[in-house]
């Protein structure tokens, strides 16, 4: 069980869609118009985990013209997300908006983001503590999972605000840029090796 915790741990905190769009609305508009977006996030990350435990994303993602469909368009918008950060000038560039996304933004990211199914695979097919009881282990992973994800997401939010606060130099601002653009294309790179 240890191992599934430090693997939740590492496959949550990673920059991907969600903690870089948390940072990004906290960024731009502050912790309380962050904390919606995060609850978004949060049912969404869920129902993806339901949607991976109950076979319904194997179902979704065996329809192989819908599965290229939703592969392309996460990735492109991925893409797109890696480049407006990478050739953002020297402005800390998280994912801006002029509008907070809110409850509904952070819902509907998670259901496109591909690290998401990635991550909920890779959880709950592997790392069996419990065969004799799948039912109970599935419920354990939830509560391990949402108990370290929880934080890991306000922490995120919490350093966009503080990032705001920075007056970084342009040449550090411009290396965060190209770090969060290499996270967005390492995201991409998992999305289409480890296809659903």
């Amino acid at each position: 069980m240890l191992l599934f915790l430090s693997s939740v741990f590492l496959l949550i905190i990673t920059p991907g869609p969600g903690v870089l769009s948390t940072a990004g609305i906290g960024s731009g508009f502050g912790f309380r118009a962050g904390l919606a977006y995060v609850s978004g996030l949060w049912l969404g990350n869920n129902l993806v985990a339901l949607a991976v435990v109950s076979g319904l994303a194997a179902i979704l993602f065996s329809i192989p013209w819908l599965r290229t469909v939703l592969l392309l368009a996460s990735s492109a918008y991925l893409l797109y997300m890696a480049a407006k950060i990478a050739f953002s000038g020297s402005k800390i560039a998280f994912i801006r908006s002029d509008v907070p996304p809110g409850f509904m933004g952070g819902l509907m990211l998670q259901g496109i983001n591909p690290k998401a199914y990635v991550v909920h695979t890779t959880l709950f097919s592997g790392f069996a503590f419990m065969p004799e009881n799948l039912t109970a282990e599935i419920l354990i992973k939830f509560v391990i999972m949402n108990i370290v994800w929880i934080p890991i997401h306000l922490a995120w939010l919490w350093a966009g605000v503080a990032l705001n606060r920075l007056d970084l130099p342009a040449g550090k601002q411009r290396l965060i840029n190209y770090f969060m653009a290499f996270a967005m294309l390492a995201v991409v790179a998992i999305a289409l090796w480890f296809r659903p």
